[in-house]
This record gives structure tokens, C-alpha cells and sequence, in this order.
């Protein structure tokens, strides 16, 4: 028997800045939160990620990162978007003749944006729609 990745947890310095960042750069939404922590989701079957409020200062590159693709625009059109958001392009030592950019988010975790092009996530946006959407009746 295997297992699947449920969820990756991220240590950052303000979880509510890097889950704003993210939201936006994957289409995600903040599925829940607390003092500590906040949590954002995709489609029903992908992971969702936790953000954790840490004090510790980061000393080096994070040990793991996302490889984010493209998925209605070009790798350099989607680095501008990226950067539009908060993100900036950071040199970890990869060199210039690499296909992917290294970038962090505006809490400083790296992550690589790809030049391969992936489709959208699938319809349903995610598992919690049905809880959103009477959340969003209710205040009508």
C-alpha cells in the first residue's frame, strides 16, 4: 500500500502574507485559520498547504520547494505576473543556463517557475465549495 501527500507545511514568518501571496498565484483559497496557522486549497484532490508562524530566522535555501508551471501564459509572462504580487527573482547559485527562475515569496521561502506550460486545475474548485457558496447566501 502507498500514501499520498495530504498536505505540505510551510514554517514562514507571517502565515497570513504568504497564504495571500499563494492564493493568488495558484487560484487557491484560506480554507481555515487560527492564531498560528493558515490553511489554503486547490482542487479537491491536490494537497492542501499549511502556512505555520515561525520565529526562527531562515539561514539558507529551504530544503523543499515548489516548481510552479504556467498555465495560460508564458514562464516570463508568468514571472512578471508573480512578481506583480509580491514575489522576487533571487540567485541560489543556479546559474544562467537554467529553464526555470528561482524566486522567493514575500516571506522569503524559494520556489522555481517552469517553462512548461500545465492545464488548469479541475472544476470543482474545491471539495469546500458547497460551504462556501451557502456561506456567501447567507451574507446576501
Amino acid at each position: 500500500m502507498a500514501v499520498r501527500i495530504g498536505e505540505f507545511s510551510i514554517d514562514c514568518s507571517d502565515p497570513m502574507v504568504a497564504a495571500e501571496f499563494w492564493c493568488a498565484a495558484l487560484g487557491y483559497r484560506i480554507t481555515d485559520q487560527d492564531d498560528t496557522d493558515v490553511a489554503i486549497a486547490g482542487d479537491s484532490s491536490a494537497p492542501t498547504i499549511l502556512l505555520l508562524a515561525t520565529s526562527d530566522v531562515k539561514a539558507q535555501k529551504n530544503r523543499l520547494h515548489f516548481d510552479v508551471c504556467p498555465v495560460d501564459t508564458t514562464q516570463s509572462e508568468e514571472v512578471l505576473r508573480l512578481e506583480g504580487l509580491g514575489a522576487r527573482r533571487v540567485d541560489i547559485g543556479q546559474g544562467d543556463d537554467v529553464s526555470w527562475v528561482v524566486m522567493e515569496d514575500p516571506v522569503g521561502n524559494e520556489f522555481c517557475v517552469m517553462r512548461t506550460v500545465l492545464p488548469p486545475e479541475p472544476e470543482p474548485f474545491h471539495h469546500l465549495d458547497e460551504a462556501h457558496s451557502d456561506d456567501e447566501k447567507d451574507r446576501e
